[in-house]
Order: C-alpha cells, then sequence, then structure tokens
C-alpha cells in the first residue's frame, strides 16, 4: 500500500519571489510516496530537530539554458536520502516539512508501523566430543603441513618407505 501526496500545480521553475540577489522558485512538483515497510526511516526524519525531506538533484546544464537543476525524486525517507549522499553525481537538500505534511506522515506511521522486536541470538553450543582428522590432503607429498593431523602424518611417511 502506498500513500500519494500531490496538492501542488505542477510547475517548472516559476519565480516564486526575488529578494536583492536571492530569487526563489517552484522547480517542480513531485510526487511524495510513502511506504509501509520504511515507518522507521520516516520516524527518523520526523525526529529531527527540523523535519524534512530529501530533494534529489541533479545537475542539467543539457536542458534548458537557466534551469541549473534537475528535480528527480522527493522522500521522507531519512535512509533513503542519506543513501543518496553517497553518490557525486547527485545534490541532496534538506527542504523543511510544512505542519501538514508533518501531520500527514505521523498519520501514515500511526496506521503502519510497528515496533520490530529485538531477539539476542542464541549462539549454537560448541560440541568439545568430536574429534578432527585435519585438513590436510595425505596424498599430497609435502615437507609439512599444519593442516594435517598428526595421525595421518606418520601413516603417510610410514607408506613412503
Amino acid at each position: 500500500m502506498r500513500f500519494r501526496c500531490c496538492r501542488a500545480a505542477p510547475a517548472h521553475w516559476t519565480v516564486l519571489r526575488e529578494e536583492g540577489d536571492a530569487v526563489e522558485y517552484h522547480a517542480a512538483t513531485l510526487v511524495l510516496e510513502l511506504h509501509r515497510t520504511e515507518t522507521e526511516a520516516y520516524l527518523i526524519a520526523l525526529a529531527d530537530k527540523i523535519p524534512s525531506v530529501y530533494v534529489v538533484m541533479r545537475p542539467a546544464p543539457e536542458l534548458e539554458p537557466g534551469i541549473p537543476l534537475e528535480l528527480q525524486l522527493v522522500t521522507a525517507s531519512a535512509h533513503e536520502g542519506l543513501n543518496y549522499t553517497d553518490s557525486s553525481e547527485v545534490i541532496v537538500e534538506k527542504v523543511p516539512m510544512p505542519p501538514g505534511l508533518i501531520a500527514w506522515v505521523q498519520e501514515f506511521i500511526d496506521l503502519h508501523h510497528e515496533e520490530e522486536i529485538f531477539l539476542k541470538r542464541k549462539r549454537d553450543e560448541k560440541r568439545v566430543d568430536l574429534v578432527e582428522e585435519g585438513i590436510g590432503d595425505p596424498r599430497v607429498r609435502q615437507m609439512s603441513d599444519v593442516y594435517r593431523a598428526p595421525g595421518q602424518r606418520k601413516r603417510a611417511d610410514a607408506s613412503e618407505h
């Protein structure tokens, strides 16, 4: 099951406001999808000092003059956002979530999040009653073989004489 959020109008680098040298754009409208298996990562993003979504972009000089970036993805998953930072081909920016988006993501988490119960693994019991004959192959002649069991070494040496 996926939740999809898309309320903004389509945009293509529309200027929203200009202040001095700073220009604020509505660059694109991307679809934000939430997945049940990612609720832990959404909780991490919401627990941040400033809850944010991660916007993944790449330089796009080939598109159009004056359009420096191509927006590829928006995600509320802190894990997915972090994974994209490993690539030198993309730029990842954190964008603060508005209150309505925070509430929407929190509602999704409340519906689908299941705490994972930590179970400590038990080690297999080591059997001390087993006899190991060795790893070395008695058919291969060697001056010394640290893996050959002493009993096999004596039998191999006796058969050579």
